[in-house]
Parts: structure tokens; C-alpha cells; sequence
């Protein structure tokens, strides 16, 4: 049965509170996901909470219901809880009706099928969460094999970035890598590497893309390096007829994402 927790000194609520920092998700090796469609899309996608806090007004809501017998089921434990401490765990003044603690979870890369898709996003020293958190939304749209991150890009479990990916983190496999490493692992099978650029003649609708392709973002700010572009077998850039001199990173990768997609659907 599930307890109930209505106290803001109650030791596990401080607990998953913390969990908002980064240090603390790294100790604990957990991280949050809140709201009740990105809960419901991970248990979807086979994931359950090892914490699972939901308000008294919601507990008759069917997902809420089947949110919470997952959670007892997979060993976890539900937790009934008022307005005020789910806004104190999510940081938010308006929450979800639930919030959700789970392990965190990446691939290795030679756990990674590439021909598992044709399309494959890799990103590089990405920022913003938000950024992060809408490529994985682009990846699960095109139906992408996974999201590679390379070298110091923002943390994927953050809680903007979970926010952000709308439930994608948990259906898009993330892993992360040095550039060493995934150049390695990249050239020993099938794979083209496609980057997105700025210093380049060759529009994005040019090429004919070959499967599996990888679609490489770089920075935000400063692009990618001039070492990674020239290991790229292909630049190609997406014509900006404003003022504009380039698009934001997530959504240039998703421009380019479905001019593949197309591709290979045809």
C-alpha cells in the first residue's frame, strides 16, 4: 500500500529534492522526471520509477493508477503527497500530478546496434538542456537509433532536459563518449558522418545520404571543430535567406533529420 509523506522535513523528500543538482544525481546515480505524460511514456517504454510521488487529487486518475501498481510491482515504492511538496521536488510552482525517481541509464557504444536504424544523431559539447531535450524528441520522431553524446555535453537527466524531451529520454537510447571513442567505434563498421556547417558549399538536399547516416551537431555557440569536420565524409549546411546566419542547434538537427528520413523512406 502506499505511504503518504506530507511533511517538507521528511528525510526522503529532502533526499530527491537534492536530486535537482547535479553533484547529487551523479552520487546517487537517480534522477527526476515529473508530469504525467513523460511518466506514462516510460513505463511505456518498460522503465518504472523507484519512487514514484503523486497528490491525493490525482490517485483516481487511471494512468496514476497503472503508474502506481507498476511501481509495486517492479519493487518500487508509491508515495501519495500534496500540491506543495511535488512543486518543492520539481521545482516548479504549478507540478504534474506525479514525479518519478529513476536510475539513470546510458549505452555504451558497443552495446549500440547501428544498422538498428539508418539515421543516428551525434552531438558535441551541446549546452542548453532544452537543446538536448528537443533532439531527443527529433530522434524518436525519425525514429533515430540513438543520440551519441561527445565529450562535455550538458547533463541528459537534468531536470530541463527531461522536461524538455517530452518522454524521449526514455525512448531514445543515449549514449556518451569521447570523440577518440566514437570515431573508433564509428570507422569500424558502416556509418556515414554527416556534419552541419557553416563553411561548406553543399546544401543539405544535395547528397544522396547512405545508411546508417550520423548526424553531427556541433556547439551552440562555436560549432564544431575544424579536427571533426575534417573526419565528417560529408559537410553540408541549410541555406539561410534572412538576416540569420545560422538556426538553432535542435532545430537545424531536426531539419537535417528529416531530409534524411525522406531520403530513405523514398
Amino acid at each position: 500500500m502506499p505511504r503518504e509523506i506530507t511533511a517538507f522535513s521528511n528525510p526522503l523528500i529532502k533526499r530527491v529534492r537534492n536530486l535537482r543538482d547535479k553533484k547529487h544525481r551523479r552520487e546517487e546515480g537517480l534522477f527526476l522526471a515529473e508530469g504525467l505524460r513523460i511518466l506514462t511514456e516510460a513505463r511505456e517504454a518498460g522503465r518504472v520509477p523507484e519512487y514514484l510521488f503523486y497528490s491525493k487529487e490525482s490517485a483516481g486518475h487511471e494512468l496514476v493508477r497503472a503508474l502506481v501498481v507498476a511501481t509495486e510491482r517492479a519493487g518500487g515504492e508509491a508515495i501519495e503527497t500534496n500540491a506543495d511538496i511535488l512543486s518543492k521536488l520539481s521545482g516548479k510552482d504549478n507540478p504534474g500530478a506525479v514525479v518519478g525517481v529513476y536510475p539513470e541509464f546510458t549505452r555504451r557504444l558497443d552495446s549500440l546496434d547501428r544498422m538498428a536504424s539508418p539515421i543516428w544523431l551525434v552531438a558535441e559539447r551541446l549546452r542548453d538542456p532544452g537543446n538536448l531535450g528537443t533532439i531527443l524528441r527529433t530522434g524518436d520522431a525519425v525514429g533515430a537509433g540513438g543520440l551519441i553524446l561527445l565529450d562535455d555535453c550538458v547533463d541528459p537527466f537534468s531536470v530541463e532536459a527531461v522536461r524538455a524531451s517530452m518522454g524521449a529520454l526514455f525512448t531514445v537510447p543515449v549514449a556518451r563518449a569521447s570523440w577518440d571513442e566514437f570515431v573508433l567505434w564509428l570507422r569500424a563498421g558502416a556509418g556515414e558522418l554527416v556534419g552541419l556547417s557553416l563553411d561548406t558549399e553543399h546544401d543539405y538536399k544535395a547528397p544522396a545520404y547512405q545508411a546508417p547516416t550520423f548526424l553531427l551537431t556541433g556547439n551552440e555557440a562555436q560549432g564544431m571543430p575544424d579536427f571533426m569536420a575534417t573526419e565528417c565524409d560529408l559537410l553540408v549546411k541549410i541555406p539561410m535567406l534572412g538576416k540569420a546566419d545560422s538556426l538553432n542547434a535542435a532545430v537545424a538537427t531536426a531539419v537535417m533529420a528529416y531530409e534524411v528520413l525522406s531520403q530513405h523512406r523514398s
